[in-house]
């Protein structure tokens, strides 16, 4: 039987990837776990988007690269130079990729003139709290910044446009509830 537990995260810290251990709660592994949140939360909106393959498969591609930006942010600034672009590191490429979805949905849907309210469909309602993960670790990411343990803004930029994709896929997958980007009616 294979073990899941180690023991050694008992004393309240975290391994880094190609070494090193720091607190469970410096801003590091808040960042990548925040990336952890938003990847389970696009989980639940891909279980759900059993009528929208084109949405399904999108979710995944964005589950997926959100593990690249994790990897990234769970390697100490020292091991950078061992990550590999694409698989551990967030590319230009990867941001570029995500601002056409963006545009592809965008383009079919009508921009909301004012706020909107969360919950047109199920799965929606779920893209919508993913963008919320999703910004949660980009507010983790800009606190890494502050505090110069960043020093490619590339994975910064990248949770900024997944937030945007999410935002885009719910807004599509509420094309049929307009009333909802009105709010309250008087």
């Amino acid at each position: 039987m294979v073990k899941i537990y180690t023991r050694k995260g008992d004393d309240g810290t975290t391994g880094l990837w190609y070494g090193g251990r720091v607190s469970k709660s410096d801003l590091r592994p808040a960042a990548y776990g925040a990336i952890d949140e938003a990847g389970a939360a696009l989980g639940m909106c891909r279980a759900a988007a059993t009528e929208e393959p084109e949405l399904a498969v999108d979710i995944l591609a964005l589950q997926q690269e959100l593990f690249v930006a994790a990897a990234e942010l769970a390697t100490a600034p020292e091991a950078a130079g061992r990550l590999e672009a694409g698989v551990s590191k967030v590319t230009r490429e990867m941001v570029d990729d995500l601002e056409r979805v963006i545009d592809r949905y965008m383009d079919r849907v009508a921009l909301p003139p004012k706020f909107v309210i969360a919950g047109g469909s199920e799965l929606s309602a779920r893209l919508d709290v993913a963008r919320t993960a999703i910004r949660r670790a980009e507010r983790g990411v800009v606190e890494l910044k502050l505090a110069g343990e960043l020093d490619d803004d590339t994975v910064l930029e990248y949770l900024n446009r997944a937030s945007d994709a999410a935002f885009a896929m719910a807004r599509y997958a509420d094309e049929d509830n307009p009333e909802l980007f009105e709010g309250r009616k008087k």
